[in-house]
């Protein structure tokens, strides 16, 4: 068996350098296609009896990818949108293999022909006003812990900004502390490595600028109790936590996200055109 029908090293370079240098994929794009991958290949692996290092392009059936689509469903309980996300990846994959090796191409059409499963659209949640505010006096702004938690979910509210771009913000990402000379300003790295400018409210400055005092450029913004930069997921379980102590919030789902669809809603109110607000919200 040569080196181009072998799984691993086409797989190799599609993992670790077309979607990473070639497409410039957002690292969360890149986690969700490595994560498909290793989910996959030891179901693959079992049913062409082989261990995972020795399978070969062909035994990526499509009859194989669609039961192993049709596995994560019934066993591990996962929902229609991850089914299509995972074969979202594979189908890049056969994509990938088939722009490079013509021999190929037929298997790569069979995988890509795998149709994906209709799901039915999520509904899109925002908070009103009031809830907002709500939500913002949960955290005791007299201890510092409370004053990064209050600063964390005003900035999300403010900006709109996705998890992964919050967490990301540095000291240097900031513009502020100019009051009265120009506008104060973050700028949030976005999605494939775009960039882009939203302005602060006054009580979000003045919140972040107690934050960064003292502070050298190159530090994370938004700092845990264990003196580490906010993850993803702390920052989802610090929404939950505080939306659960919202009475007027009871039984309902609040995530990050639903802060980026409230601020979003808020500009659309203010009347700001909705090309603005796509651009703010790095769509």
């Amino acid at each position: 068996m040569n080196n181009q029908t072998m799984l691993g090293p086409w797989l190799r370079r599609f993992l670790t350098e077309h979607i990473s240098t070639e497409r410039n994929l957002a690292i969360n794009t890149r986690l969700s296609y490595r994560d498909s991958f290793v989910l996959l290949l030891p179901y693959i692996g079992k049913q062409a009896r082989k261990p995972v290092e020795r399978l070969s392009i062909q035994d990526l059936t499509s009859k194989r990818v669609v039961g192993f689509l049709n596995y994560i469903e019934t066993e591990r309980g996962c929902s229609a949108q991850t089914r299509n996300l995972r074969l979202c990846a594979f189908r890049s994959f056969a994509r990938y293999v088939a722009s490079r090796e013509p021999a190929c191409v037929e298997w790569a059409a069979t995988i890509r022909a795998i149709a994906t499963k209709k799901t039915q659209p999520q509904p899109v949640s925002w908070l009103v006003k009031d809830e907002i505010e709500a939500l913002l006096e949960v955290p005791d702004i007299r201890k510092p812990r409370g004053r990064m938690e209050y600063a964390v979910l005003l900035f999300l509210v403010n900006t709109g900004a996705r998890v992964s771009e919050a967490v990301r913000v540095k000291v240097g990402d900031l513009q502020i502390g100019t009051h009265g000379t120009r506008d104060a300003l973050v700028t949030l790295h976005g999605k494939g490595g775009k960039s882009r400018q939203c302005p602060l409210w006054p009580r979000t400055e003045n919140a972040l600028a107690e934050l960064i005092r003292d502070k050298q450029n190159s530090d994370f913004v938004f700092i845990s109790q264990q003196r580490n930069p906010y993850t993803r997921f702390g920052v989802y379980r610090l929404v939950e936590r505080c939306a659960a102590q919202v009475p007027a919030l009871s039984g309902r789902q609040v995530t990050p996200h639903t802060l980026r669809h409230a601020s979003a809603v808020m500009l659309l109110r203010a009347g700001v055109d909705l090309n603005t607000i796509r651009a703010w919200l790095g769509h």
